[in-house]
């Protein structure tokens, strides 16, 4: 007889090395096989030829007694395999002893020698388990042999297979009894003092029992086996950790009844402080145990009670860079969580807003207004105020107009809250809030709500205008937009009706608007219009410190080109301007609201003769003057207050110098307090170019009085005016000024000749600034003037080295009043005859010159003819161009005009 090609493969293998399917391919086919065609060779027999681990694994020790028998006709080979089958032939004794581990062996399949789930029998009334009798039977129809009965080789029917119910329920009876007692037993395992082995072991048969047994569920929960599970969660041993950690999975996996079961006690906040940890494998199946258990609303709730549990979530789920595996379990948890509205809020508390609006936006009214009253108490983020503005603006848009009020009240909090941001505020301007806004604060409007809320209103619409955009063009309805007319209009009309809180809110308003270059002039027109600055600028005796602050804000921005206005009120209510004056005095008073009130006194018209009178009774001069000289003293360089605030003291008190000639008042108080000294040092701060200015246009209106207050010796009768008779010249000591023939001072008649002012005034000839260079100018033209000694005074010049410079700024073809002041400057300047000769060969001094006769007005036309034929560029063909006028005047005109013009 031929073996099996295969078999020879496992002659010399030992038998631990063999696979179940090696077995059971052994098993048949070394029987089958074998005595294929001698059908006198007993089963056994042919199993006996086999070798010895081939053997081992053909009848394991379940199957002792028939392997015993085998070896034994081994043993006795030579004999007659008739005797062997007589001698101990018949089935195995299947008495329902149990083997070693406790298995019945008429519970054991005798081919698979496993416990059976599925019993059937053949023919000859041995059971086998299903699956593993059908495939034998398959192998054997392969094989083109008759069907055999494993055991006792018997020829059977291949397709009578009879299922054994009695059996298979025995079966499960003794599984589930044997299940509970091992899972009984697993209870003295599951205990704190219990070593890592036995906790281990424990777990092990937990899982197991809940795996493989029908009734293991239910044992586990009855036996109040999961809390003992959870409990190992506190183990010293991580590795007891981590199998509670799987059994707790797979409890949670079960159902939500289970979910709850194991939530109780603190187990969600271990497995919280898991995921917390630095253990990436408990981490990671900390997440994916409470993934599983927040399915549960019940366990979700229960989540929601522990701080911080969101916020971890939320760290994990945004590492996805790290670990996109673990990140996506924990968005998951998240999304899990979100079924419980106190998670939602925890969740928004920590930046996660998404599922707060989604709530906000499908929610019932009552639940909208329960979620917007949570949302206006979370801080929020730029970025979040942006995202809220984008998802609900237009929802909250609907509840200003249409909402009741106690959603009104809510509504407009949040909206103060997200409007603080500038991005937001356009979306919400975008979304069309304006309208809702004025409609609640129009005269109507407010009827219907009460002043909290009319507030409330008016600092959304604050803050919303406080946004950088050309609300000139943002319409509300139809073309009106919040700057037009009626608009203005109807709130300046409910400032004057409404609670100080909410006029100061208004108020504000009006000063963004007004700050803007593309409203203010809208705003300014519609103020002219209704008539109400003069209450706008009663509100600056107002007791309420916000609304009066706000208030001294506006008139600030209007007061340029509303100056007669705030003027005309001013002289009706003299205790306004001293309200002013008392702001700008007061050293506790807020800097902002000081510089405010600075700037609204230094831009009313310079030449009211009658407020200038009434700033000097309040005071404000001798305050002015001394606060100067105190910044002057401390230096502008380090103080970025005073250095603002130092152009709109010199601008205030510049004023006296424009009535000097009207008022001996203010011609005292300059000498007091050496202006003239004063605005010179001034002229040295480099870098305040508005304050150089405002302090050269001051020494032109000094200078120009200056020829009007020169003093002329006081000669004793005896002595000095005899020697000055016969020898027609001054006396020895008395030093007078070569420009004004007399007595000169800086302090008594402002010269700034004999104050040394020449000298700084002709450095900013060359500033940067043409402004500065224009009243830099402009003062030293007033040594060149009529009534004064020209020659002299250009002479000084040119010993100051300003010649130069002047003729710089004429070759710089300038325009407008500075074309006409340095040209009548240069003409003067020429009828010096040396200097005319040498400027003659000046090509660029001459094409400045025709460029002024060609492109000026009428007068600077003429002027630069005369300063042409100076440098015989022109001819001269009658004497109406004295090329040698008077010392003191010339036909062409005075420029005092032009000093006067200044606003």
């Amino acid at each position: 007889m031929r073996p099996h090609p295969r078999l020879h493969l496992f002659s010399n293998l030992p038998a631990q090395t063999l696979s179940n399917g090696d077995e059971f391919f052994l098993f048949f086919l070394g029987i089958l096989l074998l005595s294929n065609g001698d059908e006198s060779t007993p089963p056994l027999s042919t199993a006996a030829r086999l070798p010895d681990p081939c053997l081992l694994l053909l009848f394991s020790r379940r199957r002792r007694r028939m392997a015993q028998r085998a070896q034994a006709w081994r043993v006795a080979e030579g004999g007659d395999g008739r005797e062997w089958c007589d001698g101990g032939c018949g089935e195995v004794s299947d008495d329902g002893e149990e083997g070693e581990d406790g298995v019945l062996s008429a519970f054991v399949c005798p081919i698979t020698m496993e416990l059976m789930r599925d019993p059937v029998v053949v023919a000859t009334g041995h059971a086998f388990e299903r699956e593993a009798i059908a495939r034998w039977l398959s192998e054997c129809a392969e094989l083109g042999v008759s069907p055999r009965c494993p055991v006792t080789m018997e020829v059977v029917d291949g397709t009578d297979l009879k299922p054994v119910v009695a059996l298979r329920v025995a079966i499960e009876e003794w599984t589930d009894r044997r299940d509970r007692a091992e899972l009984r037993r697993a209870c003295r395992w599951l205990t704190k003092a219990t070593s890592e082995k036995e906790a281990l072991r424990g777990l092990d048969r937990v899982m197991r029992g809940w795996d493989k047994a029908r009734v293991g569920k239910r044992v586990v929960r009855r036996n109040g086996m999961v809390p003992m599970v959870a409990s190992m969660l506190r183990s010293s041993s991580a590795r007891v950790r981590l199998k509670a950690l799987q059994a707790i999975q797979e409890f949670a996996r079960e159902g939500d009844e289970y979910r709850e079961s194991v939530s109780d006690g603190d187990t969600i906040r271990t497995i919280v402080k898991f995921i917390d940890c630095e253990d990436c494998h408990e981490r990671e199946l900390a997440v994916s145990v409470l993934c599983e258990l927040s399915k549960s609303e019940m366990v979700c709730e229960k989540i929601s009670e522990l701080n911080g549990a969101m916020l971890i979530l939320g760290k994990v789920a945004r590492s996805n860079a790290q670990n996109p595996a673990l990140a996506e379990e924990a968005e998951m948890t998240l999304e899990n969580l979100e079924s419980c509205e106190k998670n939602v809020l925890q969740m928004a508390e920590n930046g996660r807003l998404e599922p707060l609006l989604n709530l906000l936006i499908e929610g019932s009214p009552e639940k909208q207004l329960r979620i917007a009253s949570s949302l206006e108490k979370i801080v929020l983020s730029n970025d979040l105020k942006n995202l809220v503005a984008q998802r609900v603006g237009l929802l909250f848009a609907g509840v200003v107009e249409n909402g009741t009020l106690q959603a009104k009240e809510v509504a407009f909090k949040v909206l103060d809250h997200i409007s603080t941001n500038t991005e937001s505020a356009k979306v919400l301007i975008k979304d069309g809030i304006l309208l809702p806004l004025f409609r609640v604060l129009s005269v109507d409007g407010v009827k219907f709500l009460p002043p909290r809320l009319q507030e409330a209103a008016a600092a959304v619409l604050s803050n919303l205008v406080a946004c950088d955009i050309d609300f000139g063009t943002v319409t509300l309805d139809g073309n009106r937009t919040i700057v037009s007319e009626d608009i203005v209009h109807s709130l300046l009309h409910f400032i004057s009706n409404t609670s100080p809180p909410i006029q100061c809110k208004l108020l504000e308003i009006f000063v963004m608007l007004s700050s803007s270059s593309a409203t203010v002039l809208s705003i300014i027109s519609a103020i002219r219009s209704s008539g109400a600055i003069t209450n706008l600028v009663q509100f600056v005796e107002s007791d309420h410190q916000e609304s009066r602050a706000a208030s001294i804000q506006l008139l600030c921005k209007i007061s340029f080109d509303m100056d007669h206005e705030i003027a005309q009120v001013l002289r009706s209510s003299p205790t306004l301007l001293g309200c002013l004056v008392r702001i700008i005095s007061d050293n506790d008073a807020n800097a902002d609201e000081q510089d405010a009130a600075l700037q609204i006194l230094a831009n009313l018209p310079k030449r009211d003769r009658r407020l200038t009178m009434e700033l000097m009774e309040q005071g404000a001069f001798k305050y002015v003057a001394r606060k100067v000289l105190s910044i002057c003293r401390r230096g502008t360089a380090n103080n970025v207050f005073d250095s603002t605030m130092l152009e709109g003291l010199v601008k205030v008190l510049a004023r006296m110098t424009y009535i000097l000639r009207e008022e001996p008042r203010c011609v005292a108080l300059s000498r007091e307090y050496n202006l003239a000294s004063l605005f010179t040092s001034l002229l040295r701060l480099n870098g305040l170019d508005g304050v150089q200015v405002l302090s050269a246009k001051a020494l032109v209106n000094l200078s120009v009085e200056s020829r009007y207050m020169t003093g002329t010796p006081n000669f004793d009768q005896h002595e000095q005016k005899p020697a000055l008779t016969w020898f027609g010249k001054k006396p020895s000591g008395i030093q007078l000024c070569r420009v004004h023939s007399g007595i000169c001072s800086i302090r008594d008649n402002f010269c700034i000749l004999e104050g040394k002012a020449v000298e700084r005034l002709v450095v900013c000839l060359s500033h940067q600034n043409k402004k500065v260079a224009e009243a830099s100018l402009a003062a030293l033209c007033t040594l060149l003037g009529d009534g004064v000694e020209i020659a002299e005074g250009v002479l000084v010049l040119y010993r100051a080295n300003a010649i130069e410079p002047i003729f710089e700024i004429l070759k710089g073809n300038p325009t407008g009043t500075l074309q006409q002041r340095v040209t009548w400057a240069v003409e003067r300047i020429l009828r010096a005859d040396n200097i005319a000769k040498a400027a003659s060969s000046d090509c660029g001094l001459s094409s400045a010159l025709v460029h002024a006769f060609q492109n000026g007005d009428s007068r600077t036309r003429r002027i630069a003819e005369a300063a042409l034929k100076h440098i015989n560029k022109l001819p001269t063909f009658s004497q109406i161009i004295d090329k040698h006028p008077s010392r003191r005047g010339s036909s062409i005109g005075s420029m005092e005009r032009y000093f006067q013009s200044d606003r």
